[in-house]
């Protein structure tokens, strides 16, 4: 049962990539790059699966561990938008998204260890 599940979730990872790579895809803004349309989506996809380990994560080191991989895809998201738009206030938010992550993280990491924070 176990390795049915997991040839399921590979075919619809796979089906869904190739429809984000080979179908067009209708546009949340119009933007003149189809790379950045593409990146945009597959950032959105990406996301969806973080949270979904984060909510069903089997253990917390799982979470943790998708909870950082969301961090690093705000940053993505922060980079996409401040392409297309020319502001620079979208890059702030992605560096300042960055040090929190990084910083809650840490924390998170050492209250699974069992330790106290000003150790």
């Amino acid at each position: 049962m176990r390795h049915l599940r997991w040839f399921l979730g590979l075919i619809g990872i796979l089906a869904t990539l190739s429809a984000i790579i080979f179908l067009p895809l209708p546009s949340l803004l119009e933007w003149q790059s189809v790379f950045l349309k593409r990146a945009f989506f597959t950032l959105m996809l990406s996301g969806l699966f973080c949270l979904w380990r984060i909510v069903m994560g089997p253990t917390p080191a799982d979470r943790a561990a998708a909870l950082d991989i969301f961090g690093i895809l705000i940053l993505g998201f922060s980079a996409i938008l401040g392409i297309p738009t020319g502001r620079d206030w979208y890059i702030d938010i992605g560096i300042a998204w960055a040090l929190q992550s990084f910083i809650s993280i840490l924390a998170l990491g050492k209250y699974l260890e069992g330790r106290r924070f000003d150790e």
